[in-house]
């Protein structure tokens, strides 16, 4: 493990690669009512990296694009269900963990590529580490950032009164107080029936103070900064990751990632972790990291959780660079 430094002036447009727009566009239907928006960019004949979002529910944006060099990669973006561009909008049904890791088959085998390089932050740290240990043999290398792994322990830190609510009190009080004082020993649960009940406007609602509680604790250098997101936005932002959170990602107990981490012991990894992750603390990344020997945990010491803060977007772009000069079945240096 190390921790890393940057220069506090340096702003995004410093560290990313310059913007690009994607060479190719499609909507691919996987089934099940769901049609999912894919963006190809980059090289296309180029060394082929999957980027999975966060949230769930939380879709791409075009600054993914940029944490890669353009002339070496094919990046890959992908809305997941429900989310972005994919349609329908918000949906829930047929929306689960296990469907998602289908979806990734099924791109990618559709667009061609034997194996991927995955690069996922949050949720997408815990679908890629889940893929990966389902098709260890279709995964060449793994980036992650801001490392989530849907136990009980992480949701308690962020939905309870325990956690980050004590870093940030009046943030959590407007997250809180909208709720029936009899209900709020289970938030989770009292916003899922809010979330998902006969009123528009209600849902609405519920889905902006969830969104918003959650955006609070996203960046170090703005820890509380409230914003107004868009309905559109918020509701499947919220609706869809409180679906995963209330069904405890749909896996067969709390621990089933770090339990299957031995089946990619040999499939090198870069963790780009923020000292400061309000939503994921690095003690999630610390133990991926030491159940992985041929994984590298950067610990970046002026940062919380965004993929935008300077320090983390720095350490993405230098593990992209990093995976086009390493043998990717070698061994990494701890």
């Amino acid at each position: 493990m190390r921790e890393t430094f940057f220069t506090p002036t340096m702003t995004l447009n410093d560290i990313l690669y310059a913007p690009i727009e994607p060479y190719k566009r499609n909507i691919i239907d996987v089934g099940d009512g769901h049609k999912i928006y894919i963006e190809e960019c980059g090289r296309p004949d180029g060394k082929p990296v999957l980027v999975l979002h966060g949230g769930p529910g939380g879709g791409c944006n075009p600054n993914m694009r940029r944490y890669f060099d353009p002339k070496f990669y094919r990046i890959i973006l992908f809305d997941q269900r429900g989310c972005g561009k994919s349609r329908p909008h918000a949906s829930v049904e047929q929306n689960t963990t296990w469907n998602l890791i289908l979806d990734i088959e099924t791109i990618r085998i559709k667009l061609g590529i034997d194996k991927l390089i995955l690069f996922g932050g949050s949720w997408g740290a815990a679908l890629s580490l889940i893929y990966a240990e389902q098709f260890p043999s279709n995964v060449k290398g793994i980036i992650l950032r801001g490392v989530f792994t849907m136990t009980a322990s992480e949701l308690d830190w962020v939905y309870s009164r325990n956690g980050a609510a004590k870093f940030l009190p009046e943030a959590w009080r407007n997250f809180e107080s909208i709720i029936p004082s009899n209900e709020r020993d289970d938030l989770i649960a009292a916003y899922h029936r809010r979330l998902f009940g006969s009123s528009p406007s209600e849902q609405a609602k519920y889905a902006r103070a969830w969104t918003i509680w959650e955006n609070s604790l996203a960046s170090f250098r703005s820890f509380g900064t409230s914003f107004t997101p868009s309905i559109e936005y918020a509701k499947a932002f919220a609706r869809i990751e409180n679906h995963y959170f209330i069904h405890k990602g749909f896996l067969k107990n709390n621990e089933q990632i770090h339990d299957d981490l031995h089946l990619i012991q040999e499939i090198p990894t870069i963790i780009v972790q923020g000292r400061f992750d309000m939503i994921c603390p690095p003690e999630t990344a610390e133990k991926v990291h030491r159940s992985l020997p041929n994984s590298k945990l950067i610990i970046v010491p002026d940062a919380g959780h965004a993929m935008s803060e300077p320090g983390i977007s720095s350490e993405l772009v230098k593990a992209t660079n990093e995976f086009k000069k390493i043998k990717l079945s070698g061994y990494l240096d701890r």
